[in-house]
């Protein structure tokens, strides 16, 4: 595969704004859709310099084809930050499989991320939110159909409690139900655009907030855990080279 041409300057650019295309020859979609990610949840300073970690690292020979790099990141960077909220020993067994040339078959790949990816998008889920929304709500429609303070207060907690956990589920069920097989097809065919289609900038996302949503300073967990990510990408991309 070529090599990308973009400037760093340029580069640097077209993470910082997002762009839906990378400004070159060279970058796969799947690489930038990760890379546009990353370069979000990290500071910005942190997000340049990175930038320029990957710019260089993509050099003469670009990205090798396929999904080995994507396989190695998730085995060795991606699941081990998943292990406290998810049970990840059997997609990273097919994981180290896979980025070894054999990938597993599509429905062998769908019994084992099926779990993982309900485990991730309920860890992902933000509840404080919802809760404090649930509440809010509940509460003042019973403020205005007469309720007395305390009760209205009640009330409001008990649907938030109901509403939340009932939404959470349902998040995580459809997350799990859309990308299962899309994924499980992609990994087994090693099919870099297949996997690029799967939306990986959000799943990144949802690793960050699953891995930092039960620390005592979540944003400032969310950042570590980004940098880990992105400098496991890194890692996985040089790799993955012959």
């Amino acid at each position: 595969m070529a090599t990308t041409t973009a400037a760093p300057a340029a580069f640097r650019a077209a993470l910082r704004t997002g762009s839906a295309e990378p400004p070159a020859a060279g970058v796969p979609d799947w690489l930038w859709r990760l890379a546009t990610a990353v370069h979000g949840e990290l500071p910005p300073t942190a997000a340049d310099t990175w930038a320029d970690r990957l710019h260089g690292l993509l050099g003469p020979a670009g990205v090798p084809a396929g999904l080995a790099a994507v396989h190695l990141w998730q085995a060795d960077t991606v699941l081990p930050l998943l292990a406290g909220a998810a049970d990840t020993a059997a997609p990273a067994e097919l994981h180290r499989a896979a980025a070894q040339g054999a990938p597993a078959e599509p429905d062998t790949w769908r019994s084992a991320l099926g779990p993982l990816l309900l485990q991730l998008y309920d860890a992902a889920y933000d509840r404080a939110s919802a809760y404090a929304e649930g509440h809010t709500g509940a509460r003042d429609y019973a403020l205005a159909n007469g309720y007395a303070a305390a009760e209205a207060d009640a009330y409001g907690h008990e649907y938030a409690r109901l509403s939340s956990e009932a939404n959470a589920r349902a998040f995580a069920e459809a997350h799990a139900e859309a990308l299962g097989p899309a994924l499980a097809a992609a990994y087994a065919a090693d099919d870099a655009q297949g996997y690029a289609a799967t939306f990986p900038g959000a799943h990144l996302k949802a690793v960050v907030r699953a891995t930092a949503a039960t620390a005592e300073t979540p944003r400032d967990q969310a950042q570590t855990q980004a940098r880990l990510l992105a400098d496991g990408l890194l890692t996985a991309l040089g790799a993955a080279r012959p």
